[in-house]
């Protein structure tokens, strides 16, 4: 591929990996992380599941299944926004799907940058700290911390993320050549629209879960020492 030119086997690599494993794994973390609505046990179980997969079978999963199709898809994409002349400030191209292209571009941005974020503050670190940076109790205190300023940001990513992967969704249709009609295409367009309401609902409900259950916080060793005292003189 020569620098600056986009190339049509790659374009084409980049709309796949945004569907298949990028999207499909969207779509299941999503629907697992939302187990956190059964409560702590049905949630911490899920992580406990993975935790139980053979550290390497897990590895090869992480790097050749997600990490390197991510890091192609985030590439390629900066690359294409890179080259993207804007036009929606010219009144005479304020279609709505110029619009949507441009949110697009901006939304791989951000989603990029929360992304790394995110696997940084849980994949990264549960390696180095242990699973429990990632059961229930963890993500409950990190979410309703500081003015539930990280639940804010979660919640604000999930529409980001739903967005650019529904979008993405009816331009891998077209781009494949699956919605070939201007009829096909509308369609396909309104089913992105649903999509992207419902992915959105799952994610929302997920951060949800992790608000509806109270965890009993342990208390710290010396003020259980000092309780047992008190206890032992009563008796």
């Amino acid at each position: 591929m020569a620098i600056g030119k986009e190339n049509y086997f790659w374009h084409k690599l980049h709309s796949l990996t945004g569907i298949i494993p990028i999207g499909f794994y969207m779509i299941q973390h999503l629907t697992l992380n939302s187990f956190s609505l059964a409560g702590p046990d049905q949630f911490n179980a899920v992580i406990g599941f993975f935790q139980a997969v053979p550290k390497h079978v897990l590895l090869v999963l992480e790097i050749f299944v997600l990490g390197l199709p991510i890091l192609f898809h985030a590439i390629y994409g900066l690359f294409i926004t890179s080259r993207s002349l804007p036009n929606v400030s010219d009144k005479a191209y304020r279609w709505r799907e110029n619009w949507m292209y441009t949110a697009q571009r901006i939304s791989g941005i951000v989603l990029f940058l929360l992304l790394i974020l995110h696997v940084a503050t849980t994949t990264v670190a549960s390696k180095f700290q242990g699973e429990e940076v990632i059961q229930y109790a963890h993500w409950q205190e990190k979410l309703t911390q500081n003015g539930y300023i990280v639940l804010i940001i979660y919640a604000v990513g999930i529409v980001i993320a739903s967005y650019h992967l529904c979008y993405g969704l009816w331009n891998f249709c077209i781009r494949w050549g699956i919605t070939v009609s201007g009829k096909s295409q509308r369609t396909m367009q309104q089913v992105s629209a649903g999509a992207f309401v419902v992915v959105t609902l799952l994610g929302w409900s997920a951060l949800y879960g992790f608000l509806r259950h109270p965890v009993a916080t342990p208390l710290p060793e010396a003020q259980v020492r000092q309780s047992g005292i008190e206890l032992a003189s009563e008796r």
